[in-house]
């Protein structure tokens, strides 16, 4: 059994969490139906929330919605559809996807479409839905990703729009310096024609499409009525199957669109689009910055370490030195010829030697030659 490569959980675990938070790295939109739903006293309200089948559960995943966050939800559903969250309810939601390495999965429900099962709009909207998945194309835009620092952006909106105006004003006068091209393809974007004249524009800008690194669709606010338009089967069909990602922005805060269902990235403004785009390039900015402090961590231990090393050495070298050695009330012969030597072989009498000690040395004359008893018996 090869253990060489095993994990330890938390590393094993430590790997999930990062495929997840790399999976989906912003908040996305969920269709699920509530199984159950809980509110704590501390204000926090947990759910289970499932995905049924004519055969049963086909999905299931706990969420939950934050004490702060449910303050503002719970009120705000009940004033739009006359009704609590409740168990069998089907529901919208907008999620941040997290992991733990301790608590698993979890979904953190920080916004809630009330309009999802309501009115003829909602409906047709629905409808829309349906077909674009069991055409198999919804998620074929959601499964392009991003480059690492997305930079060159064309951009379908109306030159006059309010929203094209705050998009290019936060985009370009961020305040990191970060510097980022931009395109408009010009095109109508309320009433009958602009579903026509979107897909136009798209059409131009796939012609182009190793000049980009996505693609912004633009809006901004509006009435329901205004908005309708990102309702269209056909424009919903071709953001689907854009070649490049597209990153949506039409809406505000009461709206999700079949639009915004489709595309790769989907915020409530403008606004919020170009901070999303920006904070891409901060996140990276700060990993730089981590893994510069870590490395420069790094090199200060590798020296600290070495120079340790080299103290050691030092040391070991000073008490190796000769001179240590003949403090120590050793001393270090020397023949006529200046050669070291240890043993009384090969000396005799009256042979020159000098006798080095720690303060001097002394020039002394071979009067006698004695061996050892135990060495002359040793070589025999």
């Amino acid at each position: 059994m090869d253990v060489k490569n095993a994990f330890t959980l938390k590393g094993l675990l430590g790997i999930v969490r990062r495929g997840v938070e790399n999976a989906v790295p912003f908040p996305v939109w969920v269709f699920a139906e509530i199984a159950d739903i809980k509110q704590r006293a501390s204000g926090h309200c947990y759910l289970e929330l499932v995905e049924n089948s004519d055969s049963g559960a086909e999905a299931r995943a706990q969420a939950v919605i934050w004490s702060q966050a449910y303050r503002m939800i719970a009120p705000y559903f009940h004033s739009e559809t006359g009704r609590s969250l409740e168990p069998g309810m089907k529901i919208l939601v907008k999620v941040q996807v997290s992991y733990s390495e301790l608590y698993s999965l979890n979904l953190s429900i920080v916004d809630i479409e009330p309009s999802y099962s309501v009115g003829e709009a909602e409906l047709e909207k629905r409808r829309t839905i349906r077909r674009l998945e069991e055409e198999g194309i919804s998620d074929m835009n959601k499964s392009l990703s991003l480059p690492l620092l997305p930079r060159r952006f064309a951009i379908v909106s109306s030159e006059t729009s309010a929203g094209y105006a705050d998009f290019m004003k936060h985009l370009h006068g961020n305040r990191y310096g970060f510097r980022f091209v931009t395109e408009l393809f010009p095109a109508v974007m309320q009433g009958k024609e602009a579903p026509r004249s979107i897909v136009a524009a798209m059409d131009t800008v796939a012609g182009r499409e190793g000049d980009f690194d996505a693609l912004v669709l633009i809006r901004g606010g509006g009435s329901n009525s205004d908005l309708s338009c990102f309702d269209d089967y056909d424009l919903a069909a071709n953001i689907a199957q854009f070649p490049l990602p597209v990153l949506s922005g039409v809406g505000h805060d009461k709206d999700v669109h079949v639009c915004d269902l489709v595309s790769a990235y989907s915020v409530k403004t403008p606004t919020a689009l170009s901070d999303m785009i920006i904070d891409i390039f901060v996140s990276e900015d700060m990993k730089l910055e981590s893994y510069s402090a870590a490395l420069k961590q790094a090199v200060r231990m590798k020296f600290v370490s070495l120079s340790s090393r080299l103290d050691l050495l030092e040391q070991r070298l000073r008490a190796s030195d000769p001179k240590n050695v003949l403090k120590r009330g050793y001393v270090l012969l020397l023949d006529g010829q200046g050669r070291r030597f240890s043993s009384v072989a090969g000396r005799e009498e009256g042979d020159g030697i000098e006798v080095l000690l720690a303060d001097g040395s002394l020039h002394c004359r071979v009067e006698a030659v004695r061996r050892d008893k135990n060495d002359i018996e040793e070589e025999k």
